[in-house]
């Protein structure tokens, strides 16, 4: 009973990264007709009430301090998603951007060291160089002439694993659901706060653009992180961990289709040694997979 609950989650987070993927589908199209920093504000502010509602109950006897230090790390959330929607508006290759944005988890490690002196592993030094070639090869593939957007992709990528850190450093006895919700609304505010500061809001909305806002903020937002919390509580973390990787994939795959985009040699190098970068930093994980229970 206990493999078949493994491979239902299981399942149900590949189909999060599924979503995932599509949430760059989405998001890119909705950027036609929408500022970026409003976009995202708006989008994760309705993502996090969705979430309130889903999960009323998970909110009863929150302790404040906790509510304190989960919007700390919705505000580093916010930051990071500035540096992520950006990069999004201004980039030409989704799938390239997705495979940056993704080197988080191997520097998630390497920002333990430098911010709380936390020993990283020896699969995290192994896979640094590998991730570095790889961005090399992502960055350079047109000669030197590179995206700028590339460089907030890995802004993201920063900004994620400082998030990551955080979380696991504070010791927050409060359910996912209520957690998840907190950081959205956090960094909604922030977002839409310095979008009302930056951005010149458009007069009107097209359907279109309206559908592609609903699609990423109820589909890639609110669906996702529900199925994601429900799939992460059935199933190890080593597990989901490694799950968690196929994001860039899909995305890479689905923007091939949607957007009619093409990687040079050098990008697809690029990525599938950013790919092989996060499989050897879960290297841990991965052996725990196959370890005998």
């Amino acid at each position: 009973m206990k493999q078949v609950t493994h491979v239902k989650a299981e399942l149900i987070l590949v189909f999060v990264t599924i979503l995932a993927g599509f949430g760059w589908i989405f998001s890119k199209e909705a950027l036609a007709g929408l500022p970026p920093l409003f976009f995202m504000g708006v989008r994760f502010i309705i993502a996090g009430f969705v979430l309130f509602l889903a999960g009323q109950k998970y909110f009863r006897g929150l302790d404040w301090q906790d509510v304190k230090q989960a919007s700390l790390v919705g505000m580093v959330m916010g930051i990071t998603m500035m540096f992520w929607v950006t990069g999004l508006d201004q980039g030409s290759n989704l799938g390239v951007g997705a495979f940056i944005t993704s080197l988080g988890v191997v520097l998630v490690p390497v920002v333990a060291r430098f911010m709380f002196g936390a020993r990283p592993p020896l699969s995290i030094w192994v896979a640094l160089p590998i991730a570095i070639i790889g961005l090399g090869f992502l960055a350079l593939n047109n000669g030197l002439d590179f995206e700028f957007a590339h460089v907030y992709f890995l802004g993201a990528a920063l900004g994620s694993a400082l998030q990551l850190n955080l979380l696991s450093r504070f010791s927050m006895r409060m359910h996912a659901l209520v957690l998840t919700a907190i950081q959205l609304s956090v960094a909604g505010s922030l977002l839409l706060f310095l979008s009302l500061l930056t951005e010149t809001l458009p007069h009107s909305i097209s359907m279109e653009v309206a559908g592609w806002f609903l699609a990423s903020t109820l589909i890639a937002s609110s669906l996702r992180f529900l199925l994601q919390t429900y799939g992460m509580s059935l199933t190890p973390v080593s597990h989901a961990a490694v799950i968690m990787n196929l994001e860039p994939v899909w995305t890479a795959i689905f923007a091939v289709f949607w957007f009619s985009e093409s990687m040079g040699g050098g990008q697809v190098i690029g990525c599938l040694l950013i790919f092989i970068a996060m499989l050897v930093s879960r290297w841990p994980q991965i052996r725990a997979i196959f370890k005998p229970h």
